[in-house]
């Protein structure tokens, strides 16, 4: 236990100690964040700011490598990289062209797909995945092989994407995510998965230094879809798909803000929130700060853990 204790502090340190460096490095390759024209006017001060700092959670997968070089380890972590690489090609497109459109959207649903359907074959197929899904008390739900992919399909790249979505403030993603990742360092009884989820939690907190408002750089789809790709998985890998809606519930609340604006305006020609996601509602509609929105969202992230951890351990073991 202290020795991951140990490699998530070193995560800490490093991503804490080279940050610094890339965001220098981003400013002189001028890979900044362009800003929506429609947000407010707060966030269009932060016109300019580096953007791919993400880029320093790649230090933790070095590190996971380092010491879990077996095969659950090289999945958690490809599986972290290929969603990066998906954000990165976003993030670069947005800085390089000043483009806040990035990528296409269909572009990068393609790739989350292709990428989720690998890493599920190999689940399936190397590591002993079932195609139950976990309920209570020991019961479970057997689902043909094809339907479980299908839906595990959705579940991944939607969550992933719903996870995504919440990295719209200084700090919040971070401080939402880091609790999710503590959740599975709980529960896991491998490894692989305690190391992963510690070493994360570690590289969050260091590039919380600097990412924290008034942040100095922003993660951006490269660390932020990261982070959507790796936190499904891991629920898959975990068999806790029945606690998501709990788990995942900041996450969800956002994806599913986007979604109830875009259905109520086409049927109103009304907006049902002021913004969306929602944490920008929030902001224009009560005043709420960013710090304020961070804390808030990050302390029920942390009641969901407990939620999940409570039933997972009393209703599901």
């Amino acid at each position: 236990m202290y020795g991951i204790m140990a490699i998530s502090g070193l995560s800490f340190l490093l991503v804490a100690v080279f940050t610094p460096l890339l965001i220098w490095t981003l400013r002189r390759l001028r890979l900044t964040q362009p800003i929506r024209a429609e947000l407010p006017a707060d966030h269009q001060a932060k016109q300019g700011t580096p953007l791919m700092a993400g880029l320093t959670l790649l230090i933790g997968i070095a590190i996971s490598l380092q010491f879990h070089l077996v095969p659950l380890m090289l999945l958690l972590c490809a599986t972290f990289l290929l969603f990066s690489l998906v954000g990165f090609l976003d993030d670069f497109k947005k800085a390089f062209w000043q483009n806040p459109s990035g990528i296409s959207g269909r572009t990068k649903l393609v790739l989350q797909f292709i990428f989720t359907g690998t890493i599920l074959y190999v689940l399936l197929h190397s590591f002993g995945l079932t195609s139950d899904i976990a309920l209570f008390q020991g019961y479970h739900l057997h689902l043909p092989v094809y339907v479980y992919v299908a839906v595990m399909l959705l579940f991944v790249v939607g969550s992933a994407n719903a996870i995504n979505f919440t990295d719209g403030l200084d700090g919040l993603l971070i401080n939402v995510a880091i609790p999710t990742y503590f959740f599975f360092f709980l529960i896991s009884d491998k490894p692989e998965v305690q190391t992963f989820s510690l070493v994360m939690i570690g590289c969050l907190l260091g590039l919380f230094l600097y990412n924290i408002y008034p942040a100095r750089a922003f993660m951006g789809d490269t660390g932020s879809l990261a982070i959507g790709g790796s936190l499904s998985v891991l629920a898959v890998i975990e068999k806790v798909e029945v606690l998501i809606p709990i788990l995942f519930f900041v996450y969800l609340a956002e994806q599913l803000s986007v979604i109830l604006q875009v259905w109520y305006y086409k049927r109103t020609k009304l907006r049902l929130f002021r913004m969306a996601p929602i944490h920008y509602h929030f902001s224009l509609k009560y005043g709420w700060s960013e710090n304020k929105i961070v804390m808030i969202f990050g302390f029920i992230s942390w009641a969901s853990v407990l939620i999940c951890w409570l039933i997972w351990k009393y209703l599901m073991h």
